[in-house]
This record gives C-alpha cells, sequence and structure tokens, in this order.
C-alpha cells in the first residue's frame, strides 16, 4: 500500500499524460496490487453481509481517469484509486462499501451518494417514518466511534410535506446520506488494515440495511 500511495502522490504532481505514459508499466504493476487487496476486503465483507459473497474486484472498481468532460479542472487522471463494494458493483443503487485510497485523503465511507428524486423522496419518508431505528443504529457508542462526520449537501429549510420543526428536520435537509471515517496513510502500514477495514465495515452494516429496505423497496430488486 505505501508503493501505491508514493505512486498516487508523485501522479498528483505530475498530473499528465506525459508522466502517465512515462510511468505505465508501475501502473499497470501496482493496480493488480490494488485489486488484489480490494478482493481481500470483498471476501471478509462477506462474512457479516452474504449478498456481497462472490462479488468481483474489478466490477467494483473505479477507472483512474477523470471524466474531464463538463468540468473545469482539465487534469485527465484521478489522484486515487477507490472501489464501491455492494451487491451489483460500482454501479450498483444499493447502499454499501466505499474505499478510497489517496494521499492524504483516504477513507471510508458508506450510504447513498446522490440519491435521484424519487428515492431520495422515499429515504427522507423512511427517515421520518422510522427515526427511532435510525436514531438507535447512529446513536451506538460504536458507530458514534467511527463515523461522526456526514458528507452531501443539505437544503437550507425542511423539504415539504414534511413539518418545519419536526426532530428529524436537520436529517430530512439532506440530500446525500454518506458517512465518512477519513483515515491517515498511516493507517495502511498496519499488516492488518484489511481485517480492520472488514471491522469497521460491519460496524457500518445496520445503517446500509436501513436504507437498502427502502431502496429494494423503490426499485423492487
Amino acid at each position: 500500500m505505501k508503493e501505491i500511495l508514493t505512486y498516487l502522490s508523485q501522479l498528483r504532481e505530475n498530473n499528465n499524460r506525459e508522466w502517465f505514459q512515462a510511468h505505465k508499466e508501475e501502473y499497470d504493476r501496482l493496480r493488480p496490487l490494488f485489486i488484489e487487496k480490494v478482493q481481500q476486503l470483498i471476501d471478509r465483507i462477506s462474512r457479516f453481509d452474504h449478498e456481497i459473497a462472490g462479488l468481483d474486484a474489478k466490477s467494483c472498481l473505479y477507472r483512474i481517469y477523470r471524466d474531464i468532460r463538463f468540468s473545469p479542472d482539465k487534469t485527465p487522471y484521478k489522484s486515487y484509486m477507490s472501489a464501491y463494494i455492494a451487491k451489483g458493483g460500482r454501479k450498483s443503487l444499493r447502499a454499501g462499501y466505499y474505499f478510497h485510497l489517496e494521499p492524504g485523503g483516504s477513507m471510508l465511507s458508506g450510504g447513498v451518494w446522490c440519491p435521484e428524486p424519487k428515492l431520495l423522496k422515499a429515504l427522507r419518508q423512511a427517515v421520518y417514518d422510522n427515526y427511532d431505528e435510525l436514531q438507535e443504529i447512529v446513536g451506538n457508542r460504536r458507530f458514534r466511534t467511527l463515523y461522526h462526520d456526514w458528507e452531501g449537501e443539505t437544503l437550507k429549510i425542511v423539504p415539504r410535506p414534511f413539518p418545519r420543526d419536526c426532530e428529524q428536520a436537520e436529517w430530512l435537509k439532506r440530500k446525500d446520506y454518506v458517512v465518512v471515517n477519513h483515515k491517515p496513510d498511516s493507517f495502511f502500514d498496519d499488516p492488518d488494515w484489511v481485517e480492520k477495514t472488514a471491522r469497521e465495515f460491519q460496524i457500518m452494516k445496520p445503517l446500509n440495511d436501513f436504507f437498502n429496505y427502502t431502496i429494494d423497496e423503490v426499485y423492487d430488486l
């Protein structure tokens, strides 16, 4: 992992096609190592989340090439490697486990990112109707210790048809339901980091289950 992080640091400093092509052999050597670690992580997660069993790491990995068509940032490559571990792989509609390896910016994350309007509406309704259950999940001591950061956009006011002064107000303003645990580079120096990552994802699983109940209803999965 240290080799991969070093390479990504160099790529961030030399984010151009000429440098990437000159170091393509190194990238081609390191990418399979990342895939191998993601597969190990999948196999470990499948012990507590059985729908992950049999998932191929390659189906979970994102490309290192950036889509620059509509972005003001025209750098061609990502300075990180990442994978979304969920039934169906990286294109899955379901809440899953996101692993992001980036020098100075690594993280473990999960939940639902950028849901389309009909799903967001259903998720808000689920939060409103089952708020006690959600509070029990996020109020768990181990969960709070790991996942106290929530990311994504929020509205300024509670959307209709929910009452503005309800106890769920801050949750209903959310446009994304994503938890994040940021990790220092040193986390990956530990030879047991895959096992530790899986244990932390296991603590996240009840939250994913909460969202997936609604996702499965909306999309009839």
